[in-house]
């Protein structure tokens, strides 16, 4: 049994290529996590089973990616008490505006916490997981600030090799 871990969930799997950048991060991390492609309109069974085994399993935090209506991370945070966080994606008829109002638009009592669209808001949602997990976890409040501080030390770097100062 896994403990401790995150959910990737996202529509289709045409949206897989954001949920690289998610693993990519919790990777970095060393965080557990686990993938799946669920609809909330085309399998809302199916979410829901998962939902409730994954719990079981020890998913601490459901990192949901989706599309133009993007009801996933809503229906998602219907059926749990555990943080969600939607990662709006770009796409359909408004280029995303669609799916970053149907994510942050959530009823009083039902949040998700809803990242910046496309690849940035992909590799942010594994950030945040990671800020969460890191309340109980000190190894990963570590890391995070490793992981900071390089950030910080390779755009010091970026500015040297191009940087005018009078």
């Amino acid at each position: 049994m896994m403990n401790n871990f995150v959910s990737i969930i996202m529509g289709s799997k045409s949206d897989y290529s954001f949920a690289e950048k998610t693993i990519e991060v919790l990777k970095e991390y060393e965080i557990p996590f686990e993938v799946l492609i669920a609809s909330a309109h085309r399998s809302p069974d199916r979410v829901k089973e998962y939902i409730s085994s994954s719990e079981i399993k020890g998913a601490k935090i459901f990192i949901c990616m989706a599309g133009m209506a993007a009801h996933l991370a809503g229906a998602i945070a219907g059926l749990t008490t555990k943080p969600v966080i939607g990662v709006p994606l770009k796409g359909g008829a408004i280029d995303g505006l669609d799916a970053m109002l149907s994510t942050v638009q959530m009823p009083a009592g039902i949040p998700v916490a809803t990242v910046a669209l496309g690849n940035a808001g992909a590799k942010n949602s594994a950030h945040l997981a990671a800020q969460i997990l890191s309340i109980n976890d000190e190894r990963i409040a570590k890391k995070i600030v490793e992981i900071r501080e390089k950030a910080k030390a390779n755009l010091i770097k970026d500015s040297s090799e191009i940087e005018v100062i009078l």
